[in-house]
């Protein structure tokens, strides 16, 4: 991305957004972050980062690398030295961007937010936490001092700490809920604005693609009549024909207009699977079609799934249920497709970089297989669909996977998880009366298993497809 781009972009988004590079110059602004600093954009695109804020340049350059290394948002605290003096603190989430060329150096885009109301009940609830976490330490301290005190204290103080640390969980579950609710509210907002960007001039495009090959048709028909009228015309137009390749021209324009045509369609596609998975507009129960949702996923996934840009090519294999439409809220749905889809496809990611070591426990046999994704849709004893979705991977300890749905749990690195996707993802499949399980074996791959209770009017509801064979996507 450009900072044109960018700014085309921006352009339509009322949050304050920086484009930076990966050493902090400042490349492009938006209206609302030149209001918010107080500067001219042409003041404001002369300096850094570092220019701006009170923080010690060593921790925000800690942060503009920490956003450079993760493909989700990274949280933190800047506070803007504004042009009249005064100081604003300010939220920020950063995220990398896909540069314009592989040779170019990261872009960081830099959502700023005024810390208001929100920030307060983050800070609040952050506190809260801390103190609670103290009092729990204390009390085991405690508990431990009076081991040969009276029983029933040593009970009553067994309870209390059990009772704070279940608040504390629920303080932490509360957390995550709003970290992930702040996150998608961001995203939300950028896809319905790419989308609706995109949507319009292609729209254009299509429309008067067969306006134009009914034109060229119209004029090559025109230029044959010239050809059996005129089979000989004047020497100059005889070395034009042969500059243009005439007859080449003839047979490859009608395949270059198809071509047009069929990559409109493709970007149509992806406008639309866009809106289908952010689902904006469906915050309440509805009945969906559980494999539309899957499908969506993918297509947003294709540029891991292709290979494209250092990554491997990764196999996905569908075999598709008879499924009738299930009462969920969609969005929250396919957050948990794209969780799980995605640690898939790290884990493949993963796999490959083993291969470069000389020893190691895991069967060689297994690393060598080809990387694959295995989706599978099935309905059992008529009330619950099962959605399994696995990969032949390095897999998970029984270590591992005890812990894999706890909050903040993560064996990636920093900067690239945060530890909340799977465990939002067993609360929103929890939310649905659903279960969400794991299974894996060191070397052998993992297996995630949704299941998801269906009720009996919903096979009224069908959506009309059979058994499926497996496809290959």
């Amino acid at each position: 991305m450009t900072p044109e781009q960018f700014l085309e972009l921006a352009r339509v988004l009322p949050e304050p957004l920086l484009l930076l590079s990966g050493e902090g110059h400042i490349l492009a602004a938006n209206q609302p972050a030149i209001a918010l600093v107080g500067l001219h954009r042409q003041e404001l695109q002369e300096k850094k980062i570092f220019d701006l804020v009170t923080e010690p340049a060593g921790k925000i350059a800690k942060y503009l690398q920490a956003c450079s290394r993760s493909r989700a948002l990274v949280f933190g605290s800047l506070t803007l030295r504004k042009n009249d003096g005064q100081h604003l603190v300010c939220r920020s989430e950063g995220a990398v961007i896909q540069p314009a060329s592989p040779d170019a150096s990261a872009l960081i885009l830099l959502r700023l937010e005024k810390r208001g109301i929100a920030s307060g009940n983050f800070v609040l609830l952050n506190q809260k936490i801390d103190e609670l976490a103290k009092e729990i330490q204390r009390r085991k301290q405690a508990e431990e001092a009076l081991s040969k005190a009276n029983q029933e204290l040593e009970l009553r103080v067994e309870e209390r700490t059990n009772a704070l640390t279940a608040t504390l969980n629920e303080l932490q579950r509360t957390q995550t809920h709003l970290i992930q609710a702040e996150k998608m509210s961001s995203l939300g907002q950028m896809v319905a604005g790419v989308a609706h960007e995109i949507n319009n001039p292609v729209n254009f495009i299509y429309g008067n693609l067969p306006h134009t090959k009914s034109y060229t048709e119209d004029l090559l028909r025109l230029v044959q009549l010239y050809q059996q009228h005129y089979p000989n015309p004047p020497l100059e137009i005889q070395e034009e024909i042969k500059t243009v390749e005439l007859d080449f021209l003839q047979q490859d324009l009608a395949k270059v207009i198809e071509s047009m045509k069929v990559g409109t369609e493709r970007i149509r596609e992806i406008v639309l699977g866009l809106r289908n998975f952010s689902r904006l507009d469906e915050a309440e129960l509805k009945k969906v079609n559980i494999h539309e949702g899957i499908d969506n996923t993918l297509m947003l996934l294709q540029h891991y799934l292709q290979g494209q840009n250092g990554h491997i090519e990764i196999q996905v294999i569908k075999e598709y249920g008879q499924l009738p439409l299930v009462k969920c809220y969609p969005g929250q749905l396919n957050q948990v497709f794209m969780n799980i889809l995605t640690n898939a496809i790290d884990a493949l990611e993963e796999k490959r970089s083993y291969l470069s070591l000389e020893q190691q426990e895991i069967s060689i046999n297994s690393l060598c297989q080809n990387p694959q994704i295995h989706i599978r849709t099935d309905v059992v004893e008529g009330k619950w669909v099962v959605i399994t979705i696995a990969d032949n991977g390095l897999g998970m300890t029984e270590e591992v996977v005890s812990k894999l749905f706890d909050p903040f749990f993560t064996t990636k690195p920093v900067g690239k998880g945060t530890g909340l996707g799977l465990s939002i993802s067993y609360q929103i499949v929890e939310k649905h009366e659903g279960k969400l399980q794991c299974h894996s074996t060191l070397g052998e791959g993992s297996e995630f298993i949704i299941t998801l209770p269906i009720e009996d009017d919903d096979w009224s509801l069908g959506n009309g497809h059979g058994k499926l064979p497996i496809t290959h996507y």
